[in-house]
């Protein structure tokens, strides 16, 4: 039986959420499959064993129990930010010549960075929004960003797969905040002109059959925009399926199987959008989606009818041929 390290954790505000979703994930793993769990921290790698956490070595890909050595045959990296969702450790399962079901390191590293991925979208004609990239929080002058993108405003930061450190920016003298908030987050920042429209998310795999969209789901936030409460303190609705016209419906998971392509994505992939004046406009793309109980791809599956056993062994059939 093949042995899967499920990387998990992670140095990110999202570490407590990745574990969540590993835990869902294992519990439905596909059968001819020995799941281990694997916590990355800043203070090590350990594998958690009946209340033990035994160390795991990224030189060997291995951890000892007791006087027995075990090395792990495949990866499945479900970690929320860094070190996972930006390809780090796929590179490293690369070196190692370890197989593993996630996208490749480059298409992990370009879909994480917001600024990046929506730039290298926009060339090939995706409608984004129009953004400023910040390597400094004095980089532009507050009249120059207003002037650029006008308000309200998102403040993001740029290099990290979290939804901390971002605000909706409506009032001129709150933008210092902003930006020191986001850069708290991460080293580069990204702010984006505000889209109204309609905000919906879209789940993608590759099946044995081919490309798979699920049902759109629409985010409705009970807070100003979708943050880190809303996504995970249960303060928005989360419908699905979204409450927009077919055709609309169609256009965006068309737009999901280009994206999809284009970044040369693998295994699942959630894309967000805002629809505005019915053109869907790309917000972000998520290679490491929430995957709890609560998270919203596992409502897009059981919407479509899919067990989440079936939909991870669809995946290991297609990602590990």
């Amino acid at each position: 039986m093949k042995r899967v390290g499920l990387f998990c954790g992670g140095y990110s505000s999202e570490f407590e959420i990745s574990l969540k979703s590993a835990q869902t994930i294992r519990d439905n793993f596909p059968d001819g499959y020995e799941p281990v769990l694997i916590h990355v921290t800043e203070n090590g790698w350990f594998v958690p064993v009946n209340g033990e956490q035994f160390p795991f070595s990224i030189e060997s890909m291995s951890y000892r129990i007791h006087d027995t050595e075990h090395t792990i045959d495949i990866g499945l990296v479900y970690i929320h930010g860094n070190p996972g969702e930006n390809g780090k450790i796929q590179a490293l399962l690369d070196m190692k010549g370890i197989p593993y079901v996630n996208s490749n390191a480059l298409a992990s590293e370009l879909s994480f960075d917001k600024w990046y991925c929506n730039q290298f979208l926009s060339r090939f004609g995706i409608p984004v929004a129009k953004s400023l990239f910040l390597k400094s929080r004095h980089e532009f002058t507050a009249e120059h960003i207003l002037n650029e993108l006008g308000l309200p405003c998102f403040v993001k930061p740029s290099d990290s797969g979290s939804s901390f450190g971002i605000s909706k920016v409506s009032e001129a003298e709150n933008l210092q905040a902003a930006l020191d908030k986001a850069f708290e987050e991460g080293d580069t920042v990204v702010i984006e002109s505000f889209l109204k429209g309609t905000e919906v998310t879209c789940g993608i795999y590759r099946s044995p059959a081919g490309l798979v969209t699920l049902p759109l789901t629409e985010i409705v936030s009970d807070n100003d925009f979708f943050d880190y409460e809303a996504k995970y303190l249960g303060q928005s609705q989360e419908i699905t399926p979204a409450r927009i016209p077919d055709a609309i419906r169609d256009i965006v998971w068309e737009r999901t199987k280009e994206i999809y392509t284009l970044l040369q994505l693998r295994s699942i992939a959630r894309v967000d959008f805002m629809v505005v004046n019915d053109i869907p406009h790309v917000i972000e793309v998520n290679t490491t989606p929430g995957f709890s109980p609560a998270s919203l791809v596992p409502q897009m599956l059981a919407e479509a009818g899919t067990p989440i056993k079936d939909f991870w062994t669809q995946i290991f059939e297609v990602e590990l041929k």
